[in-house]
């Protein structure tokens, strides 16, 4: 897809719950892609930490022009997406990226991601862990690369995605393909928010496209991941496939 006048409008939508170390660094990071017409949205859980208050002070100081959505509850990665992507749509967003905010992404790899979503027909593409040129960080226990390897071999055996890396959290919309699959209307959360917006993108008979990716482990912080989104990361993709079948 190509758009008709000057740079699209790309806003990287963040999530944050206590992430006032990494926030700072990664917008530092977006910044020096120096990529036209690049924005950030920040959309914070209510961080006891003070993260939400480091996003208000970059939005008059940052390097880039940033945005915060201060939500008054954490109630899941999922729906903290879901309201930043709608926000984005709402500000006249043309495409939509999602990334983490503790840096396990890699900024560098964005330019790929932008140039791929314009240049091709796919309609989103991940940053992949698995395609030949992705890795995960060296340093991974073997039992979070042995998770990470089921997972994806898990969903893909169920809902047959066609795609190396069906959890993966680091992708680039466009707008228009998050208005097909309706992400407002989106409920999954964790690695089964992921799993369901590919489900949606796939049903539509719309193409998801890959790029490498390193995936590295967090430096500052504490990883979100609890059992409650574990188990409902088990059972997302039974629930998508049973309803397909009605």
């Amino acid at each position: 897809m190509t758009y008709p006048s000057g740079a699209p409008k790309t806003t990287v939508v963040v999530p944050t719950y206590n992430e006032r170390e990494n926030l700072p660094k990664l917008i530092g990071l977006l910044a020096d892609l120096r990529i036209e017409n690049l924005h950030v949205l920040v959309v914070d859980d209510n961080s006891p930490d003070g993260t939400g208050k480091i996003a208000d002070e970059m939005t008059e100081n940052g390097p880039l022009p940033v945005t915060v959505l201060h939500r008054t509850e954490k109630n899941g990665l999922g729906r903290a997406y879901v309201a930043g992507m709608t926000r984005a749509l709402d500000d006249g967003a043309d495409i939509v990226i999602q990334m983490d905010a503790d840096l396990s992404h890699p900024t560098d790899v964005i330019p790929t991601m932008i140039d791929t979503l314009t240049t091709t027909d796919a309609a989103v593409v991940l940053g992949s862990r698995y395609v030949p040129g992705g890795a995960v960080a060296s340093d991974w226990p073997w039992h979070r690369k042995a998770l990470s390897a089921w997972a994806n071999f898990y969903v893909n055996a169920i809902l047959r995605l066609g795609v190396k890396d069906a959890t993966a959290g680091f992708k680039a919309w466009h707008a228009s393909t998050l208005r097909a699959i309706d992400v407002a209307s989106v409920q999954s959360n964790g690695y089964a928010f992921q799993v369901e917006m590919n489900h949606r993108t796939v049903r539509r008979g719309l193409l998801l496209a890959e790029v490498p990716i390193r995936f590295e482990e967090r430096n500052d912080g504490e990883s979100k991941m609890s059992l409650s989104v574990q188990l409902e990361s088990a059972a997302v993709p039974w629930k998508l496939l049973l309803s397909r079948k009605r």
